[in-house]
């Protein structure tokens, strides 16, 4: 790791002016960003500036509470007058969070404080433009059988969810009174559900019926495995699946009045990129970077193929003795490999992590990631990274009581998305697959089906088209008709992305990123470069922003990053 460096933070204040040279209207801009949009920095000037990061830990531990909803008789309240007194209330946690002084702090420190900020600026921007409460009906899903790869489930939810997979069955006595706080919720919530629910976006409101009613199939499943001696969580169960049978009705009744777009629009997903996700690029320079890698992967795809065209295909996984067999292999395959080349420290939590979930055969029809991995489980099995993150969150999570927990508004994706996406073509080029030439192609195949639903995304956000319209331009850019419309995946994605603003990108966003990092640290450290010390580093820092990653590991703010933590306060 390279010595640390020092940033010192402008001048609070400081104003642009065309007549300024470029780096003083950027020191001005930067400065101007940590006032977040808030009232003049005048009214913070009267009590004592916090100057210790420490501070900025108690002020992370208080605004982590303040942004929960409050709880009234155990139900979330998401009403219009609790919204409208949070929003209120959020301009005085921006304006003491902008009354901070980092001047002498750390780099890791410094990235810390955007972090909270960037947290600050998810709930603002909910707020003024995403509003889930009020305009997505999937929000309201909080049953889940699932369990996300992520350090925290992907798109935005009401508070309580219940995380089902977390439980043995049949339940302990000590389980049924975890769980059964969350399900009595339900109903309250529900029928608040009705009162918020007041946006007119078409496909928010369509595809989060489906996710309302996938809800009440997901109870009837908890209430089939419950034994009489849970009778309280039983009846529980049943009051929860009339609740979201009955939304189910109302929300089908509304349907046809629903005829907006969904999308958020250009100028906000600008402003989104930068100051919430923390990527220093514009719709209009995402949309070239995926046309791009699109294009990268189909060309470098018909090369493998053309390098390839006397070998023969490869054949999907045809049993479940051969499913456990190739897939129990693959794993030790993998961690060899890693150990071999000395890619990474390998820990006692790795090997485990991936077995734990290899799932069982299915003979079909099997969705797009299915026919990857049921013609080399290898390949998978790098996007797996995601297994050695949680793991070590869990076993070994960073001291800084910040990074110890998962970022809110999935601000982490470009971290872990863009990590185990650029780590399957970091194995191609290390040579995980010289021996099987055919699983080379299986890498373009799943790099061109990220770019196609990222494009999918950023044009759904612009209003340029709608979910159906993306999942039939992904569908039709993904090679060999892997992603059908057929199957349930190609949708589901484009649903989460259209929640999510900036997720479908993340992928290959964070991938750039972290390429970058590694590049740049191979430049600073010459023929002294590790690429295991790069990666030990690398998981060391946790699970934060990929362009703020970059900062951290080569103690140099990259100029792409000192412009987007620049950007200008929020429109109004």
């Amino acid at each position: 790791m390279p010595r640390e460096a020092r940033w010192v933070k402008p001048r609070i204040g400081a104003v642009y002016s065309p007549r300024m040279s470029p780096s003083t209207a950027l020191s001005g801009l930067l400065a101007a960003s940590l006032l977040c949009g808030c009232s003049s920095p005048d009214s913070s000037a009267r009590e004592p500036r916090p100057t210790r990061h420490q501070d900025l830990v108690s002020f992370f531990t208080d605004w982590r509470v303040f942004q929960r909803p409050k709880l009234v008789d155990g139900v979330p309240d998401y009403s219009a007058a609790a919204m409208a007194a949070q929003q209120q209330e959020l301009a005085g946690w921006q304006r003491r969070l902008a009354a901070f002084d980092t001047i002498g702090w750390s780099i890791p420190q410094q990235v810390d404080y955007h972090l909270v900020r960037a947290e600050l600026n998810g709930l603002d921007f909910d707020h003024r433009v995403l509003q889930p409460w009020a305009r997505n009906p999937a929000f309201y899903v909080t049953v889940f059988w699932d369990q996300s790869d992520q350090p925290a489930r992907e798109g935005p939810f009401a508070y309580g969810a219940v995380e089902l997979w977390k439980y043995p069955f049949p339940l302990q006595a000590a389980d049924l009174a975890r769980i059964e706080p969350g399900i009595r919720a339900i109903p309250g919530l529900l029928a608040q559900a009705r009162q918020n629910l007041t946006g007119n976006a078409a496909d928010l409101w369509t595809y989060g019926t489906l996710a309302i009613r996938q809800q009440s199939v997901d109870l009837a499943q908890l209430a089939s495995r419950l034994t009489d001696s849970a009778a309280g969580l039983k009846l529980a169960v049943e009051q929860a699946k009339a609740a979201t049978d009955s939304l189910s009705v109302w929300l089908d009744a509304q349907a046809a009045s629903k005829s907006e777009p969904s999308g958020i629009g250009i100028a906000n997903y600008d402003w989104y990129l930068q100051h919430v996700q923390l990527s220093p690029y514009t719709w209009q320079e995402e949309v070239a970077l995926m046309e791009r890698e699109l294009a990268r992967a189909h060309s470098f795809l018909a090369l493998e193929e053309h390098a390839n065209a006397r070998l023969p295909q490869q054949q999907p996984i045809a049993s479940a003795a051969e499913h456990t067999r190739r897939f129990q292999a693959a794993v030790t395959e993998y961690l060899r490999f890693l150990r071999q080349h000395d890619l990474l420290t390998i820990r006692d939590d790795m090997d485990p992590a991936l077995r734990a979930r290899l799932g069982t055969f299915a003979p079909g029809p099997r969705e797009f990631f299915g026919e990857i991995d049921y013609r080399d489980p290898v390949v998978m099995r790098t996007h797996g990274y995601h297994w050695f993150d949680l793991a070590r969150l869990e076993h070994d999570p960073p001291a800084n009581p910040m990074r110890r927990v998962p970022l809110l508004y999935n601000i982490f994706n470009t971290r872990t998305e863009g990590n185990a996406t650029g780590w399957e073509e970091l194995m191609l080029q290390a040579g995980m697959f010289n021996a099987r030439p055919r699983s080379r192609e299986l890498i373009y195949v799943l790099l061109a089906e990220r770019a196609a639903r990222a494009l999918g995304d950023l044009r759904m956000q612009a209003n340029q088209y709608t979910l159906e319209q993306a999942a039939e331009f992904t569908a039709a850019n993904t090679p060999r008709g892997w992603l059908s419309l057929k199957g349930n995946l190609v949708r589901a994605e484009q649903h989460l992305y259209l929640q999510q603003p900036a997720y479908g990108t993340s992928y290959l966003i964070g991938k750039f990123q972290i390429e970058m990092a590694i590049a740049a640290r191979k430049q600073q450290e010459g023929d002294g470069f590790s690429f295991k010390r790069f990666m030990d580093d690398f998981n060391a820092a946790g699970l934060i922003p990929a362009s703020l990653l970059r900062w951290e590991l080569t103690g140099r703010l990259p100029e792409d990053v000192r412009r987007m933590l620049a950007a200008d306060a929020p429109p109004r």
